[in-house]
């Protein structure tokens, strides 16, 4: 059997049907791992590559954070083992929230390690003191590329220098997991090695790497999007770049990546999202991870049991023929990819990006 541009060796087969087999058991006992929050959609920024479409007038309000916590007391907590689930803090922009520190010192309370994601504009060594003393455990920090392309993505002319001081911060700080997460655009693409050496030279140890799907305002702006070519320069970087270990860098868990399997992260591909992975969007709604912008919502906080939802519906993220159809009908990988991320997938279920065929 070969891949795409890259053949996939007999080992790798191997290793790839076993791995299946394990995804298969995933999916049948589901257990909770990762739980998003989604406290906000207000945003200090409007971001070109926006998935979630953020923005600083909305006129959805945060959820009150006694509403999440009632779902973890009554839901959540007596059908899991705390110490097993990690919350992760989402939005919009999560600093944004003046209870952030207060969420974070109850969920530590009740015995869960949690986590945010932030574009770093707000996070002043004071604020982020405060969220230690709250038990901030992980972080992860937008930073796209040299300045002008940075400030050009996030469009603040501060927003380079604000993320960069952030991430200061955060590496300074012992024991704090993070990662630095990079959006590749064309216009990075060409500096990717001098950005590399870059982040090292900042003492960044963990980098993840994305590529832009259409989605969003994204999906409005072509100039964004990785070609094929392009693509392929891309993964080609990041095995590279793994095999240096200089860095710890990571693709994102996003799509069946042929014969790069493995090679440009640290696990085979697999879609979490309602096998392991839960979120409850800022109106209440309950799906897989937050980046499932489409139609999926499974049920909802203020009419439904979150673990009843979690156990009983979740229906088109765990048992995924569904999505043989289209380009995925016959295609010889289906197995290893069954039909992509749901985040790929649009209201009417149509694939909107296959990172399998970005390798041709």
């Amino acid at each position: 059997m070969s891949i795409k541009g890259k053949r996939l060796g007999l080992r790798k087969n191997i290793a790839l049907r076993l791995f299946n087999s394990l995804y298969t058991t995933a999916v049948e006992n589901h257990e909770l791992r990762t739980l998003f929050w989604e406290c906000t959609l207000r945003c200090n920024l409007a971001c070109r590559h926006c998935g979630s479409d953020c923005r600083t007038d909305v006129t959805e309000r945060d959820m009150p954070l006694a509403d999440f916590l009632r779902v973890l007391d009554e839901e959540v907590t007596p059908n899991t083992d705390p110490s097993r689930v990690l919350i992760i803090f989402s939005g919009g922009e999560v600093l944004v929230r003046k209870d952030l520190e207060e969420a974070g010192r109850e969920v530590t309370r009740r015995g869960y390690r949690w986590g945010m994601v932030t574009n770093g504009m707000a996070l002043t060594r004071e604020r982020l003191g405060s969220l230690l003393d709250a038990g901030l455990s992980s972080i992860s920090v937008s930073f796209d590329g040299f300045e002008a392309i940075h400030n050009h993505i996030r469009g603040n002319h501060l927003s380079f220098e604000r993320a960069r001081a952030a991430i200061s911060l955060i590496t300074a700080t012992e024991g704090l997991a993070y990662d630095v997460i990079t959006c590749v655009t064309p216009q990075l693409l060409p500096h990717l090695e001098a950005w590399k050496e870059f982040l090292i030279g900042e003492g960044i140890k963990s980098w993840r790497i994305f590529s832009i799907f259409p989605a969003g305002r994204a999906a409005k702006d072509e100039s964004l999007h990785l070609d094929t070519e392009q693509f392929r320069t891309l993964m080609e970087f990041i095995r590279k770049t793994r095999n240096e270990g200089r860095i710890a860098l990571n693709y994102a868990c996003e799509g069946f990546l042929g014969g790069y399997e493995a090679e440009v992260r640290d696990h085979f591909y697999m879609c979490n999202a309602g096998v392991s992975v839960a979120s409850i969007r800022v109106n209440g709604d309950i799906s897989g991870c937050t980046s499932v912008r489409a139609n999926y919502t499974q049920g909802n906080i203020y009419r439904d049991s979150f673990w009843d939802v979690w156990q009983h519906r979740f229906e088109k993220f765990r048992h995924r023929e569904w999505t043989r159809t289209g380009e995925c009908a016959q295609c010889r990988v289906w197995q290893f990819c069954r039909g992509g991320g749901m985040h790929l997938r649009d209201d009417e279920g149509k694939l909107m990006y296959c990172h399998y065929n970005m390798l041709k």
